[in-house]
Formats: C-alpha cells, structure tokens, sequence
C-alpha cells in the first residue's frame, strides 16, 4: 500500500477539473478514501462512469473535453470523487478482482458459431 507522502505526491500531478476533485485508484482499490470535514472516510463504492451518457456531465463537460468520450473513468457512489485507474493495474481485469477456478473441475468447450 502506498504511503500518504506518496499519495499525495501523486495526487498533486494529476491534472484537476474545474467542477470535479479527481485522484488516481490504487491497485485493488473499490472503495473511496477521500476525507470529509471531519476527517472520516468516504468509503463509497467505485464505480464505472459512463460520463458520455450523462445528462448532468453533458451541462458541464468537464471529463469529455479533459480526456475524450471514451476514458475509463471511476467515480465514488457518494461524494462523487473521480478516479482515473491505477498505471500499475492491469487492463481487462474484472474491478471485483481476479475470478478463482472451479472447484468442480469442470472445462466446457467454446461455442461452435451458426453458420447462416
């Protein structure tokens, strides 16, 4: 796990929109860990934003002119908090984590395509 000096270095270069406070997810990370006033963690859920198909981020458009309409962005269920993915992560991998083998051992063979 990272340190908070480390964090914060990080978080410092990450380009900031105007309307929106954006961090970097660490490896594994699927929860927020932004601070309120208090100092009591967020702890909302990441969850994948679809900005493009917005209707509130369209009034805006912050995210799409920043990066594109097709970045893969995260976004805290609570205190909306954005959070690009970790370089350190791998693509493709589910954001639950990686699945485990069957335990029943069972191999089913790949689909076979209808031919037309």
């Amino acid at each position: 796990m990272a340190s908070p000096e480390t964090a914060t270095g990080v978080t410092s270069t990450i380009p900031q929109l105007p309307k929106h406070k954006v961090k970097i997810k660490m490896t594994g990370q699927r929860a927020c860990n932004e601070k309120n006033d208090k100092g009591k963690f967020c702890g909302g859920h990441l969850k994948r934003w679809f900005y493009a198909a917005d209707v509130l981020e369209h009034e805006c458009g912050d995210v799409e002119k920043a990066w594109g309409a097709e970045a893969e962005v995260y976004r805290c269920e609570f205190c909306q908090t954005l959070y690009l993915p970790s370089p350190e992560d791998p693509r493709g991998v589910n954001v639950a984590g990686r699945g485990q083998r069957s335990v029943f051992g069972l191999t089913l063979p790949a689909k076979e395509e209808k031919k037309a």
